[in-house]
């Protein structure tokens, strides 16, 4: 235990060293220091292999190597379905909507996804609303980055007290420096780094426990093994309305989730903006592939009795995993899990900083508020994850459900490319997010995972609230978009 708990030390320094040094070198892609539009999108001068780094692992983070591991060993092949469930989505609204948002980002000068609905909606108002919401709902989602890292570090310590939170504590740090230090530059230079560190150590991770696994027991063992405690359908673990509750939020992810939105504004040319597209797919199908995989070989090989696991939770799987793997595997697998969380976490934050500095209080950017509202969202998603009050996935969900009620406006606007009128906007985001408030007040924070209201999953019935204004009649009367930019 304690030869890999100091290997991992020493590579994750090795690996904090390097990544902060190419942090700080990032500046000197910088134009003038607080420029908005450079300093948070890159100028939208980047190139295809870095935006495809940037979206890809600001996209899956700790949510993977130690949710998604955890929950396809508890709930089976049904976790792989409900992550394919978000790729394909994906996908295909990057296909239908993303070169149009690209070139309206351009020729608008749009610097924040709340921005762009100010500007689509002509209204500031809109994006007030939008910029507020981000401020509330993604606090579930990076509070399990830290949580992450937290639960990497105890497992790695054997539990010992205080790992957990030193985690938590060191996780802050890193992503607040990285995120600040040159903006969208340094964010997208250490993501492509992470990335990198991310496929390899997934690989490795696989190539290992199937060695152990399926090099015993055979591929027909394994799926034996797996179908003996139900983990080869959608049975007991997968109920039809728990299923639809967690997709529908996962599928809106890419046009609601404002720190992936604004990632289509950082190509510098269409060519750029494809090979963006075309990257994420190759390393978020590979991905999915090879964490699911883990996950379902690594519970078979408990069920067999050739992996001696006993984990008391779904994030507690991974760093049980590692702490029977060799511990150069297991210093690499670690790493990987810090540069999943972390590069999630800082683009949240640099989202969160851009948002609040110009869009919150409509007329007045401040960039002190936005460094103020950056280290709000630091210390509650501290506090959550301190807390442990859900498992990784669900928190990532949760984040996803309270954003869901900017789907219906933003497709509206992306989809027409036209100015909207206000008042539709801001009727979907309120009716959405009044019902989302209305189900916690009335039976807790995971009521919009739990509840189904009129039979209806939570989810399902905020995506149909926050669409109901669109489908008035004129609500979607189109007009030109003026000739002056929302800057």
């Amino acid at each position: 235990m304690a030869a890999r708990l100091e290997a991992s030390l020493a590579v994750l320094a090795a690996y904090l060293v390097i990544g902060t040094a190419l942090a700080v070198w990032t500046r000197r892609f910088l134009g003038p220091r607080w420029a908005a539009r450079e300093y948070y999108v890159a100028g939208g001068r980047m190139g295809g292999f870095l935006a495809a780094m940037t979206y890809a692992a600001t996209t899956y983070s700790a949510f993977m190597i130690v949710g998604l591991v955890g929950f396809s060993y508890f709930t089976g092949v049904g976790a792989e379905g409900f992550e394919l469930s978000y790729f394909t989505a994906t996908m295909a609204l990057l296909a239908w909507l993303s070169r149009r948002a690209w070139r309206l980002s351009r020729e608008r000068g749009w610097v924040t996804p709340s921005g762009m609905l100010s500007d689509l909606y002509g209204s500031r108002a809109v994006g007030a609303v939008a910029a507020a919401l981000y401020l509330v709902a993604l606090i579930p989602y990076a509070a399990g980055q830290l949580k992450g890292i937290g639960e990497a570090l105890a497992g790695l310590a054997g539990g010992s007290r205080g790992y957990y939170e030193a985690g938590i504590i060191l996780a802050l740090a890193v992503m607040l420096a990285w995120s600040l230090v040159a903006g969208m530059w340094s964010v997208a230079v250490t993501d492509a780094l992470q990335g990198l560190i991310m496929l390899g150590a997934a690989v490795g991770l696989l190539a290992w426990v199937w060695a152990r696994v399926a090099g015993g027991a055979g591929w027909h063992g394994v799926t034996k093994a797996l179908e003996s405690v139900g983990l080869l359908g959608l049975g007991g673990h997968w109920p039809l309305p728990r299923f639809i509750a967690f997709i529908t939020p996962w599928v809106f992810f890419a046009v609601t989730n404002p720190q992936v939105v604004q990632r289509l504004y950082i190509a510098r040319d269409e060519a750029a903006l494809a090979g963006m597209v075309r990257g994420f797919g190759f390393f978020g199908i590979l991905y999915t592939i090879l964490v699911t995989l883990t996950g379902l070989l690594a519970r078979a090989g408990s069920t067999l009795g050739i992996l001696p696991l006993k984990p008391h939770g779904i994030d507690s799987v991974t760093p049980d995993l590692i702490a029977l793997a060799h511990p150069a595997l297991t210093a690499l697998v670690f790493t990987s899990i810090v540069a999943a969380a972390v590069s999630t976490a800082d683009s949240i934050l640099l989202t969160i900083t851009s948002t609040t500095e110009r869009d919150l209080v409509p007329g007045r950017e401040s960039h002190l508020r936005g460094i103020a509202a950056a280290l709000a969202v630091a210390a509650a998603m501290a506090v959550v994850a301190w807390l442990r009050v859900s498992y990784i996935v669900a928190l990532a969900v949760t984040s996803s459900v309270l954003l869901l009620p900017l789907a219906p406006p933003t497709i509206a606007a992306l989809a027409t490319g036209k100015r909207l009128p206000a008042p539709t906007a801001l009727a979907s985001i309120l009716a959405g997010t009044t019902l989302n408030a209305a189900l916690i007040a009335a039976w807790g924070p995971k009521a919009p995972l739990t509840q189904a209201p009129l039979h209806i999953p939570a989810p399902l019935l905020v995506l149909t609230v926050s669409t109901i204004p669109l489908a008035i009649p004129g609500a979607l009367k189109t007009q030109p978009l003026t000739p002056e930019k929302h800057t």
